[in-house]
This record gives structure tokens, sequence and C-alpha cells, in this order.
């Protein structure tokens, strides 16, 4: 029987460029397809960063390719290389499993012109067509929640109240989601951490019907936090609802919801070029049996998921919409306790004068 090719040769063989890149963005190694790409051998490109070889006309992709954990697929990219002309790839960016920071990226040229074929054409349709019937029913139940609005007493206000702002919040979530590939960050302002969180309590709670206990512990003096409320309320709902699906087969099923101010606490930001501090912290703990341990170093990825049904969006999200907003979230098992701990640290709201906020 003849012996199967090595991993080398079947990525010797690919017509597919296939680059290796380590955790400084640099070149580690390419496939012959892939020197043939850039025009170059390998012992030139060897040790060379990426961004002085090729040139995504989508800078975002740079920060991408910077923070090494963000899995890409991208149709259609303008790229630009050194005494080339300007060409459309189609690329995927993946992270290496195991070894933080190592990524591979492939490209080929791509057979649409002017940027998309029909088949991508119709892969932009889709969203847009399914997101306007999301939204359909959703203006009906916001036009049913106004009606009844007129003929419950003043107690009963704050329960239409509430389906009325989270459909709102939905559609713009869907908004979000439709220009996903092309939007920049949304805008941030000065928010309420307690309001946010009460809010996204609310919510959660008027959705479920168990005996969880959540105990809030919250720093009444905790200054205002930079960030978009509503990319937070939707952060915490996916917190706070994880956390009571995780500890519900617990004797005493409980989530603690607790605010503190960190004032050492600075994250290196090297997409953004600069330190950030990020002195305020917010953590959801809950005491399940905590995320399978085989996950654990990937719960943030997409389709990773500890649910039984679970499609593995919401903590990608969650994740997404913290860096969105220059903060940090860590994921932590204190298995001695039996606790799992949820913690995002963001940057603080700078008053007037600088001074921190009463």
């Amino acid at each position: 029987m003849t012996e199967a090719p090595s991993g080398e040769s079947q990525l010797a063989s690919l017509n597919l460029a296939v680059i290796l890149l380590d955790p400084d963005v640099k070149i580690a190694s390419a496939n012959p397809a892939a020197e043939q790409f850039l025009g170059l051998g390998m012992s030139r490109i060897a040790g060379k960063r990426l961004e002085n070889l090729v040139r995504f006309s989508e800078l975002r992709l740079h920060d991408w390719l910077e923070r090494g954990d963000t899995p890409i697929s991208a149709h259609a990219v303008s790229i630009s290389m050194r005494n080339q002309p300007d060409m459309r790839v189609d690329l995927t960016l993946s992270p290496v499993t195991g070894s933080p920071g190592w990524q591979v990226l492939t490209f080929q040229e791509s057979a649409s012109v002017g940027g998309l074929d029909d088949d991508a054409g119709q892969s932009v349709r889709t969203p847009a067509i399914l997101a306007h019937e999301i939204k359909n029913p959703l203006a009906a139940i916001r036009g049913a929640a106004q009606l009844l609005a007129r003929k419950l007493t003043a107690s009963e206000l704050s329960l239409t109240g509430l389906i009325v702002d989270e459909v709102d919040r939905i559609a713009k979530l869907i908004d979000r989601m439709q220009s996903l590939g092309r939007e920049q960050a949304e805008p941030v302002a000065e928010c309420n951490l307690h309001e946010v969180i009460r809010r996204a309590r609310a919510v959660v709670g008027a959705a479920s019907d168990d005996r969880v206990q959540l105990v809030e512990e919250f720093d009444p003096s905790i200054p205002a936090v930079l960030g978009n409320a509503d990319g937070l309320v939707q952060v915490l709902i996916n917190l706070i609802s994880n956390a009571r699906d995780a500890c519900q087969s617990s004797q005493k099923p409980q989530v603690i919801i607790k605010t503190r101010f960190v004032s050492g606490f600075v994250m290196n930001a090297v997409r953004l070029g600069r330190s950030t501090r990020l002195p305020i912290q917010v953590r959801v703990s809950d005491n399940g049996p905590g995320v399978d341990a085989a996950l654990r170093d990937h719960i943030f990825e997409p389709f990773v998921s500890s649910k039984k049904n679970g499609q593995g969006l919401g903590l990608a999200l969650v994740k997404k919409l913290i860096r969105d907003m220059d903060g940090r979230i860590t994921h932590e098992r204190d298995q001695a306790e039996g606790w799992t701990h949820f913690t995002i640290h963001l940057p603080m709201a700078k008053p007037a004068g600088g001074k921190r906020a009463a």
C-alpha cells in the first residue's frame, strides 16, 4: 500500500496561497503558492511583517491581524503589493488552536468582477431579507405593547415600556448585524453602569421564572464608564442569562453581580497603539458546575458552546461589543470555591477637569 503523503507535501500541492504568521504578525512559513503570489521566495519573506508586503484597503483587517484571535472569511478584498497593480482576493484568517497569537492566512485571487459575483450578491441580499422578516413582527409587537399601555394602570405600564424598549434595542442590533462586515464601532458616551445592569436584570427577569437568587454587590461611588449603553445592556443580558442557566442544577443556585473600582488595571492595546486604563470592573459570577475544561480556552470563539442546543454566538458577540468599547472580558473558574466568573474591565468616562466622578 502506498504511503499517504505528508502534511507538508499536501500543503505544497495546494494552489491556494497559505501563510503562517507568528504572534508578531511576521511570516513564519509559506507554501510555494504563497511565494508565487507574493513574487518572493521564502528566504526573502521569512521574518518580515505581513504589512510590509501586503496592504489591505480595509484597514480593520490590519487591526484583526494584530489581535491574533479573530477568525475571518472575506470576499473580494482589495489589496496592494509592491510593484504590482491592486487586485481583489478572497481570504481567510484562522487562529491556530492551542498556539495563542499564531494564525494561518490564505489568499486566492477573487473570480468576481467589481468585488461581487452572483453568489456573493445573493449572500449579501439574504441577511437583508432575513432582517426585514424579523423587523416586521417586531414592529407588530411594539405596536401591540403601545395599545396595551392605554388600558393598563400606572403600576403596570413599566412592563409595556420594557417591551417597547427591548423591541427598539433588538431592531438596532439587527441594523448593526446587517452591516457587520463594514461598520465602525458604535459610538461611546458616558454611561451609568448600575443603570445598565438593572436594565439588563429587568429584561432577564421578565423572561425567567426560576429559583435562582440574584445578588447585587455594587460600589455606590463607582464613576461613570465610557461605553455604549445598548451594547452594555446586550452584554449583561447574555452574561446574566448564561449564569442563571449554568447554576440551575445547584442546590442553592446563586448569581452575583459585582462592581468595583480597580485603579491599577491597565491593558496594553497593541491595535490602538497605546495603553488603555480600565479601572471599572463588573463581574458576573455563578455557583454552577462551570464550563467544560476542554472548552474554557475557546469559550469566546464563534460556534463554541457548552449548551446542548447553543449556537455559540452569544459570548463571541459579547467579546466583540466589549472590544469595540476598548474594554476587556475574561473567564475564570474557581474550582476550589465552586464559582465561575466573567469579568469585564471598562474605561472610565472623563468628567470635566479630568477628576474622578463621585
